[in-house]
């Protein structure tokens, strides 16, 4: 394997970093979503509420660490005023953690067929360079140039799609997590809402 890295030329240097990038972004996205992972205390939270048991509900929120807590909890400290632009605040901000990492991603699964690409152009143009200089009296420098071309290619290729199905599953997480959020913060908001300032149990 690393005399087939070597062989791929200059051009498999930065190949590799995304490669080395991309595995070190998947890790830690899939255990921030382990850690937060899915909690049933969220309909806990909206039963506390409807039972105007705020502190209580607080409470939950601060000792368990969860996105979907911390938006409800951010919507039950304004209540009274805007819980539902509280919660939105917060939301924007937790969906932002959420999606961290993704972008970089993204541009690794584009990048990585180019620059494969781009290994390809250079070792094609360093095979017809010596083809140029010496006809066919070198073969293997002219093979050797295509083999160089073509691992580049297949790391590019290799690297886009091994990152590319972790992508998408990390991305589909964050779409669950989102619709859990909004289904919960439409629920917390509809006991809020006719609530008066001024009653905490």
């Amino acid at each position: 394997m690393l005399q087939m890295l070597l062989a791929g030329g200059w051009m498999m240097i930065p190949i590799v970093l995304c490669s080395i990038l991309g595995v070190a972004i998947v890790i830690e996205r899939l255990w921030y979503f382990r850690k937060i992972g899915p909690t049933p205390f969220a309909n806990e939270m909206v039963n506390l509420s409807e039972q105007e048991k705020f502190t209580n509900a607080l409470v939950i929120a601060e000792e368990q660490p969860s996105p979907l807590l911390r938006i409800l909890a951010a919507g039950i400290m304004k209540r009274g005023e805007m819980p539902e632009k509280a919660m939105e605040a917060t939301g924007i901000a937790e969906l932002a953690l959420m999606k961290r990492g993704l972008s970089t991603l993204d541009t690794i699964i584009t990048l990585g067929p180019l620059l494969g690409l781009l290994g390809t152009i250079i070792g094609m143009i360093d095979s017809f360079g010596i083809m140029a200089e010496s006809g066919l009296g070198q073969p293997h420098a002219v093979t050797g140039g295509v083999a160089e071309a073509l691992i580049c290619t297949a790391a590019g290729i290799f690297v886009a799609v091994t990152t590319l199905i972790p992508y998408n599953y990390l991305s589909a997480k964050v779409e669950q997590e989102t619709e859990r959020i909004e289904q919960y913060a439409t629920s917390i908001e509809a006991v809020l809402t006719p609530h008066t300032p001024g009653i905490n149990r």
